[in-house]
């Protein structure tokens, strides 16, 4: 799969497109495919280099997503294969597909936009955050990227 890697702690140049293995999911995982993510100031600290990735956690950013499950784990009942959902991840998001805990993932209204909702998701998670700006973006969508 296609994803953004941090070359280097640095500015949003040291960001760069790579292929990556599909991540593999737990019994209680969902796997999803990325519409869109959020950018966040933890993911702009973690391009820095002054907020590293939680040990265990992959090293490609992006704390929220929207898109498609695509697969799901054993002991997963919902949601199911086709729903479209938005999660909250330890990381991963700026990625084609990204692994969630099934229950981080939410399901999404087809009256908003995936990028509508990956800012929506961050807003509404805490007060602490409600008034941050919130920049989603497409991600991979775009041939400029890498």
């Amino acid at each position: 799969m296609k994803a953004i890697e941090i070359a280097e702690p640095g500015g949003p140049e040291v960001m760069h497109l790579v292929e990556r293995d599909v991540p593999r999911l737990g019994p209680s995982d969902v796997l999803i495919r990325v519409s869109a993510a959020g950018i966040n100031r933890p993911d702009i600290l973690q391009r820095e280099g002054k907020y590293p990735a939680p040990s265990g956690v992959t090293d490609i950013p992006g704390l929220e997503v929207a898109g498609e499950v695509v697969a799901v784990g054993n002991e997963v009942a919902i949601p199911r294969v086709g729903d479209h959902v938005m999660a909250l991840v330890a990381g991963g998001g700026y990625a084609e597909f990204c692994a969630a805990p099934a229950g981080s993932c939410r399901e999404t209204s087809s009256r908003i936009s995936n990028t509508e909702i990956t800012g929506r998701k961050r807003r509404n998670s805490s007060s602490s955050v409600r008034n941050s700006p919130i920049v989603p973006m497409y991600v991979l969508q775009s041939q400029n990227v890498g």
